[in-house]
């Protein structure tokens, strides 16, 4: 499949229009380009442990006051030359991550995340961007996959062990679907970057296991990406037109 539209092709040979092939797929998602958003600088956040000992020792405090932990973390989809980039934290150089955290024991789930969401991306209160309320709003999508924590070790997987009837932690991750204009404001400790799904896929070495499988968590959708004018400049698989 292509994202070359079809007045962008160099050549008139074109194979035959196949049957339509869209039974029971997923709603298309339109995709703005990354240039559409503005990234602004906001007051640092540390990390809440020092070490990964710690954050495992703080885990499993939580988990004998409160049980299971409950994570959301969102995947922000823009575009860059009709291929999907997803927004990415860095930390320190070599640690990369979703916005988004646990969710405190007594917060819904949805409204939890969305307090997360803007703890990490929402502009500042005394920010000139603090007024518009779409840099603090989140539409939130589907929920695209969930990794589960067995123990109280850093291993996570996509299902639960049979032997595990208690996990420790499950994480959600949903698609985030952004407006056409947003501003994001990333603590001074991190960095928002926009990776290409070709980069991130199968590259656990760099990204880790859950991030590195968000290409295959985006392959249901069908894309449209636009330009900064609205206008469609290719979908994904290419359109049939003629």
């Amino acid at each position: 499949m292509t994202t070359v539209t079809e007045t962008a092709r160099k050549t008139t040979i074109l194979p035959p229009l196949p049957k339509p092939f869209t039974e029971k797929q997923a709603p298309t998602i339109r995709l703005y380009p990354v240039s559409n958003y503005t990234f602004d600088v906001k007051e640092a956040q540390p990390e809440e442990d020092n070490s990964v000992t710690g954050r495992l020792q703080r885990l499993q405090e939580q988990y004998e006051t409160s049980g299971m932990r409950r994570t959301c973390e969102g995947i922000l989809v823009c575009h860059e030359h009709g291929h999907p980039y997803v927004l990415l934290l860095q930390i320190a150089n070599t640690f990369f991550k979703l916005p988004g955290d646990y969710i405190q024991p007594d917060q819904d789930e949805i409204t939890g995340f969305k307090q997360r969401l803007n703890e990490r991306l929402a502009p500042a209160k005394d920010s000139e961007h603090a007024s518009d309320p779409i840099n603090s709003e989140w539409e939130i999508g589907d929920c695209i996959t969930q990794w589960w924590r067995p123990n109280f070790e850093t291993f996570m997987y996509p299902f639960i062990p049979p032997h595990i009837s208690r996990p420790k932690e499950c994480k959600k991750m949903f698609l985030i679907h952004l407006p056409k204009h947003k501003v994001l404001s990333v603590p001074q400790n991190m960095k928002l970057l926009a990776v290409p799904l070709f980069e991130l896929y199968d590259n656990a070495t760099r990204y880790g296991n859950q991030l590195a499988a968000i290409p295959l968590y985006l392959s249901r959708y069908n894309f449209e990406f636009v330009d900064s004018d609205d206008n469609v400049i290719a979908t994904y698989p290419a359109s049939n037109a003629n």
